[in-house]
């Protein structure tokens, strides 16, 4: 294949500028280099595929600051479940909440959102086009640094077909304006694109097997083979729904069925009784079970990128009294009282003081300080309290998380099996630490499809509520829970009041582009309803 070259200009000059100066990466900046310059040594195609690392989708979980949180976060202020204690100051967070955003009033996010997903998009495919072509490679390290690039490219077009809808479809190195003035993509095209990435990362590349961590923190097969069923999940219900239950079925069964991974257990004392301070849920906070919990991480290290998310474990109005660190904390991921409901409060060890949430801190002193439900499985302690430098990572994507997918699509496809509720069985079983695992199976036993699906969306809503998973639920399922004296039930969403006593219309499934976005691009048309 011939290499394409043309000097660097617009956003791809910021690809390769940043590609080349991150301090993870050995390369000096060489942005004024052509691309065939670029590309003439492994180490460079290294490089370009290292920059997706933290470009493109995880650039979702890495943006933002303490006030406005992260542009994966903006997504679920939408489902009306989370508040952002600044949502006054945030204005784009009120909005999000009122559903009241447009193309004009909450541009920045929008063209950040937009802007980042197709900068991870531009790398992937300046690497894809380039390293077959790079001296010195071997043909295996060809194929596998190819099976990296190509699992992000298709990781950003999942995100933007889901929060936008069409989107223009580019795979090759834009060499012009005129390449990057592209009409509109049809959902169902974009996700063939999407499906043919990972096809060439699960199938044709050459990842290895295992976890992340095993693998130097670099996705391995079975990350992307999680990100697929979740794909085919998410296929399955709107707005596309195609029925591809089966395939997701068989796709977190590979993963559950891989060995890589497990549900991290609670430690307990001689007499079988959970240590609270040493839960699963609690040794995920401290970072002590990365390598079975989380198949997909997003990574941090200090003097590199630091994580923001212990900021946002403690309220804004207790800064002067828990000894942070920081200069700044606020609740910007506070669960709504319509979503802590969801949760037994008796049964449940993830609605525990300290586990999933907390709202009390003792001081030095002894005092008793309470505040509003704030996350607390993002306290890293050390950075809080004394460095304020955090290298926490983040989980997008968990074991849980491969066991729910295999559940719903098992029992769509199957039926309810006795595997899809030993999957289910699973989750539910780690969290109701007091109940016998047995109990648990027998009431999943016998439920109708749609009975137990629903038991399945629970679960997803309690156990992911950190993976930012529920307003792409509430989309592709097309669904909206309800909790009424302590049982949760699902209600159509459309023509539903969200906690904020806003009404959902079919146009507020999908963001509208940002305005900014229309004017650059004179072949774009907004979303409908905007």
């Amino acid at each position: 294949m011939a290499m394409k070259y043309y000097k660097i200009f617009g956003f791809l000059s910021l690809v390769l500028a940043v590609v080349s100066c991150s301090d993870f990466l050995e390369e000096e900046p060489r942005d004024s280099l052509s691309v065939d310059q670029y590309f003439s040594e492994p180490g460079q195609a290294e490089s370009a595929v290292n920059y997706l690392y933290q470009n493109g989708v995880p650039q979702m979980y890495l943006s933002g600051g303490v006030f406005n949180g992260t542009r994966v976060m903006y997504l679920q202020y939408l489902s009306g479940f989370f508040d952002n204690e600044f949502n006054g100051q945030e204005r784009q967070v009120n909005l999000a909440q009122q559903l009241a955003i447009t193309p004009n009033n909450v541009d920045n996010d929008l063209n950040g959102m937009w802007e980042g997903l197709y900068r991870g998009i531009a790398g992937a495919n300046l690497a894809i086009a380039n390293i077959p072509e790079t001296p010195g490679l071997s043909e295996g390290e060809k194929k596998n640094l190819i099976a990296q690039a190509s699992f992000f490219r298709g990781f950003a077009y999942f995100y933007l077909v889901r929060i936008f809808g069409d989107v223009p479809l580019i795979t090759e190195p834009v060499g012009g304006l005129d390449e990057i003035f592209v009409e509109r993509t049809a959902i169902a095209d974009i996700y063939d694109q999407i499906l043919a990435d990972f096809s060439v990362a699960t199938v044709e590349g050459s990842l290895p097997n295992g976890n992340m961590v095993d693998n130097n923190y670099r996705i391995t097969r079975e990350t992307a083979l999680m990100v697929l069923s979740d794909i085919y999940l998410t296929m399955s219900g709107a707005p596309l729904s195609s029925d591809n239950y089966a395939k997701a079925a068989t796709t977190a069964r590979q993963v559950i069925n891989s060995g890589a991974f497990s549900l991290t257990s609670h430690d307990t004392d001689t007499e079988g009784n959970v240590i609270l301070g040493n839960s699963a849920y609690n040794k995920i906070r401290k970072e002590q079970a990365l390598d079975k919990e989380y198949i997909y991480q997003i990574e941090y290290e200090a003097g590199i990128r630091t994580s923001p998310y212990p900021q946002w474990s403690f309220p804004a109005s207790v800064s002067g009294s828990v000894g942070s660190a920081y200069g700044n904390i606020q609740n910007a991921y506070g669960p709504r009282p319509e979503l802590y409901a969801q949760y037994d409060t008796e049964l449940d060890l993830r609605a525990q003081e300290k586990q999933y949430f907390h709202s009390s801190f003792v001081t030095g002193a002894g005092e008793t300080i309470t505040f509003p439900v704030t996350p607390h499985i993002w306290l890293d302690e050390e950075a809080f309290f004394s460095t304020s430098q955090s290298s926490k990572n983040l989980r997008a994507y968990s074991y849980p998380e491969a066991l729910l997918v295999a559940a719903e699509a098992i029992a769509q496809s199957e039926g309810v099996t006795a595997e899809a509720i030993d999957y289910l069985t699973q989750v539910r079983a780690r969290a109701y630490w007091t109940t016998d695992i047995e109990t648990i199976r027998a009431e999943l036993t016998g439920l109708s499809v749609t009975d137990f699906v629903e038991e399945v969306w629970k679960e997803r809503n309690r156990e992911l509520i950190f993976d930012f998973k529920l307003w792409f639920d509430m989309v592709r399922t097309r669904k909206y829970p309800v909790n009424t004296d302590g049982e949760t039930t699902f209600v159509d969403l459309v023509g539903r009041q969200n906690t904020f006593g806003k009404t959902f219309e079919e146009k507020h499934l999908l963001l509208p582009i940002a305005e900014s976005e229309i004017q650059r691009n004179p072949n774009l048309t907004q979303n409908v309803g905007y």
